[in-house]
């Protein structure tokens, strides 16, 4: 019997500690040092990076991306076309939809993300709008399946990575066919050489190793679209699809850190506290406070990275000794406001409770 095909799943209402193969999904996935929250534009390795299965080593030179299904006018490009098509450079802010699933409880078993899910890169490819329209879909197609070279097992089935757009939504999102981060070509583990990226998005839309546009007359049911991502409160719910980003804020851990704990340690008097804020669909932050014990200050906003990127805020901070609780909170311009705890999912799904560090002040 093969165990790959087997009828279990994933433990569920896992509580307490880590357990072996979260810590070992951990040990194959990264995410943002918050110090490096400074940056505007997120150096390449420390982008976050959530790969669901072996990152594929795919020849720039010969890969080519294949229009099928139900188009007109399907046909192969390859890459050298696409790099010759008109070209566009945007900075978009990614998240890892299981960004924050450690501060979930109980929780599905999977990758144990607390804070650091989450990047800003400036993204370059073609759009892909009028590639969609060359390829002339049917007029009886309701979605576009986008499909990876990654393949693996998840619960039991065996697939590659795969998750569809409506035509709807081809249309009204500034989808990108992208081939290069932060002026570099894609690095094998971020999709080389071609991906997807859909601004505004949970991270999970933004296909790597993009292969194959599949033109469909009926929904896409593949794995990565039907049976995850999904917001649930019980297994037997067939819960809400996944798609753009919550309102979220993150502060730059203030002084210095502990080694363990990452509790920070920072000297008596003036402190600026700095971090930064986004949402999705290209929704605007308009306010962010900093909340020290009871109390809220707003903060000082700076204008986003472009409409799909993060804002910076920055608030000085008169700290007193003793032991202190800071966090920060977001709202934007459709009133979206982070919560002070973390929204309930089976899997921890977008978890945009506010981001809380413990600061001592010594007394010297």
């Amino acid at each position: 019997m093969n165990p790959f095909l087997s009828t279990s799943k994933r433990s569920t209402g896992e509580e307490g500690q880590y357990s072996t193969d979260e810590l070992r999904l951990a040990n194959r996935n990264s995410g943002l040092l918050l110090e490096l929250l400074d940056s505007d534009i997120t150096p390449i390795g420390a982008h976050y990076l959530l790969n669901h299965f072996d990152v594929p080593l795919l020849d720039s030179s010969a890969h080519q991306l294949r229009f099928k299904g139900a188009f007109k006018n399907p046909h192969t490009i390859g890459m050298q076309e696409i790099q010759s098509l008109p070209s566009k450079t945007m900075p978009v802010t990614l998240e890892c939809a299981g960004n924050g699933r450690s501060g979930v409880s109980p929780r599905s078993q999977s990758m144990p993300w607390m804070y650091e899910a989450v990047g800003t890169s400036e993204w370059t490819g073609t759009p892909l709008l009028p590639l969609i329209e060359k390829a002339e879909p049917t007029a009886d197609v309701i979605e576009l399946a986008f499909i990876g070279a990654d393949r693996g097992f998840d619960n039991g089935i065996d697939h590659h990575f795969g998750r569809s757009l409506t035509l709807q939504q081809i249309n009204e999102l500034d989808v990108l066919l992208a081939y290069g981060m932060n002026g570099q070509p894609l690095l094998p583990q971020h999709g080389s050489p071609l991906r997807i990226i859909v601004p505004g998005w949970y991270g999970m839309a933004s296909v790597k190793w993009l292969s194959s546009i599949s033109a469909l007359t009926t929904a896409f049911d593949g794995h990565q679209q039907i049976g995850t991502y999904h917001l649930k409160q019980s297994e037997s719910d067939s819960g809400v699809p996944i798609q753009d980003m919550r309102v979220k804020s993150l502060i730059k851990p203030p002084g210095v850190p502990d080694w363990s704990s990452r509790k920070r340690c920072v000297s008596a008097g003036s402190v600026v506290l700095s971090g930064r804020a986004w949402s999705g669909n290209g929704r605007q932050i308009v306010r962010v406070e900093v909340g020290i014990e009871d109390s809220w200050y707003e903060a000082e906003l700076s204008p986003p990275i472009g409409q799909y990127g993060w804002s910076t805020w920055t608030y000085s901070w008169d700290a007193q000794p003793g032991e202190h609780s800071i966090c920060c909170r977001a709202t934007d311009n459709e009133d979206n406001q982070q919560p002070l705890d973390a929204p309930w999912d089976i899997a921890g799904f977008a978890n945009n409770a506010v981001h809380r560090v413990d600061v001592f002040v010594p007394n010297n």
